[in-house]
């Protein structure tokens, strides 16, 4: 099981950096992809924001928390990790589209602040104390970054921070359905 988490957020990485290398070669132009808030044209970059990067810096900045995050994610299940990853990517993406204040928003860190949140919360839904260990753990280690969901320093999307965030939140209480409802059957059985 780590061995298919590991290999489909290393893939995700490695093809982030293929694209940002393409992106060197076409002069940035593929940084126009990005999420123009309220612009008919704007929704396409719902759909490839999070894998453009303004740059290697920005690239690399977001890379340990999206192989680390990415990991731990996908290890509850491959199908599991990208339907959460899904959700995180739609309502990162339609929040930073609705309320965003910049022309171009673009990065995966909406994916990393929407992992984050799935993780710490994901464990308060399905009440598993292992789920809720692993999202103490990484409250304790990543929990700081919580803080760029503030508007804070020019040029950083702190709105795909926060609707990153907000769809990892959702992601966790959506996924934890059937967990739910299977307390809720074994409660009205007994």
């Amino acid at each position: 099981m780590w061995q298919q988490a590991a290999a489909v957020i290393g893939g995700f990485v490695v093809g982030l950096y293929v694209l940002e290398f393409i992106d060197m070669l076409v002069k940035g132009s593929l940084d126009n992809g990005g999420i123009e808030p309220r612009t008919v044209d704007g929704l396409w970059g719902i759909v490839f924001a999070p894998v453009l990067h303004g740059g290697w810096a920005h690239l690399v900045a977001n890379t340990i928390p999206l192989l680390v995050l990415g990991f731990l994610v996908m290890l509850s299940g491959i199908g599991r990790g990208l339907a959460a990853t899904g959700i995180i990517w739609v309502i990162g993406g339609v929040g930073v589209w609705l309320f965003g204040s910049v022309n171009n928003h673009l990065g995966a860190s909406v994916l990393v602040f929407g992992w984050l949140t799935y993780l710490i919360s994901r464990g308060i839904f399905t009440r598993h104390f292992g789920q809720m260990a692993l999202g103490l753990v990484v409250l304790v280690i990543y929990g700081g970054a919580l803080w760029g969901v503030l508007p804070g320093q020019p040029g950083i999307s702190w709105e795909g921070h926060l609707f990153g965030a907000i769809g990892g939140v959702v992601a966790a209480w959506v996924l934890a359905s059937d967990v739910r409802k299977a307390r809720e059957a074994k409660a009205l059985s007994t």
